[in-house]
């Protein structure tokens, strides 16, 4: 490097100490609090899943490594200003077949106010997931039986009350304009969330009204717009937390699931069963897949956690349709999680 380098950057260095010295402490501390705050996670996991009689495979990936941002200011007394920007698709497991951060997860801006709630704009999760879909979301792997509600996460606008002794309520609208892929639509969901004491109760409902219709492959011969209804209790006594859910649609399915959660020290461990009944119109209808799921959590330090779950499903009918009797899943699973 030349010296004509060196000396500049010293330079620098000493006047930028120069102007910080000049600052007083809560000069200092408030411009610190107004810079965003940057977070994220990398996150591994190896899984091993059988089939009956159709083998096993072993596979190890990311699992969902994520970088954001987010920040919040006043904009006048009582009222904030917020955002979040969240990036994933970095494939953390093997550099050969990443593109760096190529997915949004989540994107929103918003104000928020003690006496009106929050109001906000973007992708996030949905209304109905946030206050029903507890089970599914809580494994690091996730059982997939997550509920037959189609709204996503994008084109949202979303609202959450204040509490009025305990209730919360919940709305959001998504908007579907004309270039949207099917055409416009407007599906919207509301949920009502109230706690007392150690117990939470939650029901919500979902339109269904979007144009693209339910997502599973299983269903696309047979979209409708039925309401989706959840309903959701959560009971906590102490270290140890259960929860239950139930959620349906007509011609469609119905689900059930219970869960649950003892922490003890560092350590964290967890019990759940879930059923879902198909009922779609057709051959499929009333086949019924279950699932029972472990879990067992280490925490290692305030940043880091290691990981094993177990699932074991069933199906009445085939998980590969070309093998007779392969209607027995299982799969184990160990991982690590790094955050900040």
């Amino acid at each position: 490097m030349k010296k004509t380098l060196i000396a500049s950057a010293i330079a620098a260095i000493s006047f930028s100490g120069t102007a910080l010295a000049m600052e007083s402490a809560s000069e200092l501390a408030a411009r610190m609090d107004s810079m965003p705050s940057v977070y994220g996670n990398i996150q591994y996991a190896i899984t091993n899943t059988s089939i009956d009689n159709a083998g096993s495979e072993i596979d190890q990936f990311d699992n969902g490594t994520t970088l954001g941002v987010k920040h919040e200011h006043l904009i006048a007394p009582g009222l904030t200003g917020f955002f979040k920007l969240e990036l994933e698709g970095i494939n953390a497991d093997d550099k050969a077949n990443s593109k760096g951060i190529d997915k949004l997860d989540e994107a929103y801006i918003g104000v928020k106010s003690d006496s009106f709630g929050q109001l906000w704009v973007g992708t996030d999760d949905s209304t109905y997931e946030r206050a029903i879909v507890k089970i599914a979301n809580f494994h690091e792997i996730g059982t997939g039986l997550d509920g037959s509600y189609s709204t996503g996460e994008g084109d949202q606008i979303q609202y959450s009350s204040p509490s009025f002794g305990g209730l919360t309520l919940g709305a959001s609208l998504q908007i579907n304009g004309d270039s949207t892929v099917g055409g416009k639509s407007y599906p919207y969901q509301l949920a009502a969330i109230y706690t007392v004491d150690a117990l939470e109760l939650a029901f919500a409902m979902d339109s269904n009204d979007g144009s693209t219709g339910y997502s599973e492959s299983v269903l696309e011969t047979n979209k409708n717009n039925e309401n989706t209804y959840g309903l959701r209790a959560t009971y906590s006594m102490g270290d140890l937390s259960v929860t239950g859910e139930y959620q349906t649609r007509k011609d469609v399915s119905n689900e059930f699931g219970v869960i649950g959660v003892y922490a003890l020290g560092a350590n964290q461990f967890s019990l759940a069963y879930q059923v879902v009944e198909d009922d779609t119109v057709g051959t499929k209808n009333g086949d019924q897949e279950d699932v029972i799921a472990l879990q067992a959590l280490h925490n290692l330090s305030d940043n880091m956690y290691v990981y094993t779950e177990a699932f074991f499903y069933s199906n009445d009918a085939d998980y590969d349709g070309a093998v007779a009797g392969s209607d027995q899943k299982q799969v184990a699973a160990v991982g690590a999680v790094y955050y900040f």
